[in-house]
């Protein structure tokens, strides 16, 4: 993938913007004509034409009969709801409708019914992951074609979307994880800027690969989120400034590898977790961004705060933190009143006792 070419930039590849602020990809090599590139940035399909492109073949043609799947998903393509979606959402779909489309993308629409689906996604059932990307993709894609009106009726409506087991989540950390990671990685070790530019900012993983001091402007981090696409602020903490102070940071990025390059999401992802298993943690960076969650939650920030700070919206997310803090903050104001209510449970001392008769007088 183009995420995990190392930096700089792969020969021959030149970026250029439309007037319209849209970044578009070239390829020429030598004084050769420039090959417009089509794919996401990222994706398998970019990788795929940039070595084409440079070794100077040509892609196989893309499957279109009309009426076909193949067919429908080019259109999908091309339409604005695919490109609304974030980058990491569009390469996820773009990888499994890939695989969709290796065994059924000649199948006519028509074809594709609810019975279908509901198929694709059974055989799909012993990785609940798996079966999940299918219904998603399935749906975005049908829901599209829908309104769009190059198809009848939505298949994935009449289907239950997969569910994945229950589990909690990403393990959150907890202070004595961060102590303990801190000692193991002290400050001077480009693993220590890995968890204080997470810890510190409370960016996603993908966000926080990119952060770097050209997003800096009077001390204060000015970043498009990659998922949503919401401009979060973040004044940097003189704690994350000492720990950037002292480095290793990369010309263009805080967090850096071994070589100094910047490194992609999925290769921080496992850098990350190989620091984390040498200081004896739980190896994931949103567990990082559950514990700045909690700490600003902690702290009394509210509902609005923590979206601006972590880029939520709706309130969803920031209310499982500030509700959490506000029941630990209420139980601590209020376990006094168990003490008061216990203790007017328990009968007065009767003080008119008196000392029994002596019955021998």
């Amino acid at each position: 993938m183009m995420a995990a070419m190392p930096r700089p930039r792969p020969p021959y590849l030149h970026r250029e913007t439309t007037r319209h602020g849209k970044p578009v990809w070239y390829v020429r090599v030598g004084r050769g004509r420039r090959i417009r590139l089509r794919a996401d940035f990222g994706t398998p399909d970019f990788e795929a034409e940039y070595q084409s492109a440079v070794n100077g073949r040509a892609l196989p043609p893309t499957e279109e009969v009309a009426g076909t799947l193949a067919w429908l998903v080019v259109r999908y393509r091309e339409s604005s709801a695919w490109t609304m979606l974030s980058l990491s959402t569009r390469g996820l779909r773009e990888r499994t409708l890939k695989h969709i489309l290796a065994t059924a993308g000649t199948v006519p629409l028509s074809r594709i019914t609810g019975e279908e689906v509901a198929n694709g996604c059974e055989r799909r059932a012993a990785t609940p992951a798996q079966a999940k990307h299918f219904f998603d993709a399935m749906r975005g894609l049908f829901k599209w074609a829908k309104k769009a009106k190059l198809v009848r009726s939505d298949p994935t409506e009449s289907v239950v979307r997969p569910g994945l087991p229950k589990s909690d989540g990403f393990i959150p950390w907890t202070e004595d994880h961060v102590a303990a990671y801190e000692a193991r990685w002290p400050i001077g070790t480009r693993q220590r800027i890995w968890l204080d530019v997470l810890l510190y900012t409370g960016l996603r993983r993908g966000d926080a690969v990119r952060l770097g001091r050209q997003h800096i402007r009077n001390g204060v981090a000015k970043i498009t989120t990659e998922k949503t696409g919401i401009v979060v602020v973040l004044p940097i903490i003189k704690a994350l400034a000492d720990t950037i102070s002292a480095g290793p940071c990369g010309d263009l990025t805080f967090i850096t590898g071994e070589t100094g390059r910047p490194l992609s999401k999925g290769s921080f992802t496992n850098a990350f977790r190989r620091a984390c298993r040498k200081a004896g943690v739980p190896g994931s960076a949103h567990g990082v961004r559950k514990i700045a969650a909690t700490r600003a939650a902690n702290a009394g920030a509210t509902v609005a705060q923590l979206e601006a700070i972590f880029g939520w919206s709706g309130g969803r997310m920031a209310s499982l933190y500030t509700r959490s803090a506000d029941r630990e903050r209420l139980a601590r104001s209020a376990m006094h009143l168990l003490a008061n209510e216990a203790q007017t449970s328990i009968p007065a001392p009767d003080h008119e006792v008196r000392a029994p008769a002596d019955k021998s007088q």
